[in-house]
């Protein structure tokens, strides 16, 4: 009896002392969710109102991506062609954000839907993703480091298999 109550009192001390470290390492600070919230949202607002993806999204390093589509992991460099659209009413919802470092790093989930016909491509009408991406902050702005998109089921992913 003496033992089992030992384990339960170190394992309480040592749950209570990691505690403070958890909510500051796996949960979003304030400003870092806000800020990344506010990137995100602001990402695809652009690309809705100018009808092509921000310039500088991805780092200087370069970023992988799972697409939705369904095909391999890409390499994408920083300087690679932005996306144009002829339209594009894709939204994110649900956003979610785990902080990493501090207004250095976080993690964000969210759904993307809407629709969009990219130049050249034929029309995703019903696009319903799931997200997961990996931001940094580079040079004061919010880029995507690693990413990975996921079709819900019943609606679409996208039909780019490979850059151009």
């Amino acid at each position: 009896m003496q033992l089992n109550i030992s384990r339960l009192l170190g394992a309480a001390i040592i749950i209570l002392l990691a505690t403070p470290m958890l909510s500051t390492a796996a949960f979003a600070d304030a400003k870092t969710e806000a800020d990344v919230r506010k990137a995100v949202v602001d990402g695809y607002a652009y690309g809705r109102e100018n009808l092509r993806d921000q310039d500088g999204a991805v780092p200087k390093n370069g970023a992988l991506h799972f697409w939705s589509s369904g095909g391999l992991l890409q390499r994408v460099p920083a300087d690679a062609p932005v996306s144009e659209y002829e339209f594009n009413s894709v939204t994110p919802k649900h956003i979610e954000v785990i902080t990493l470092q501090p207004g250095k790093s976080a993690v964000v989930m969210y759904y993307a839907e809407g629709s969009f016909k990219e130049k050249g491509r034929d029309a995703v009408g019903q696009y319903m993703t799931r997200v997961t991406e990996v931001m940094i902050k580079e040079g004061g702005t919010w880029k995507i480091k690693a990413a990975h998109y996921s079709a819900i089921a019943g609606g679409a992913g996208t039909n780019q298999n490979a850059l151009d």
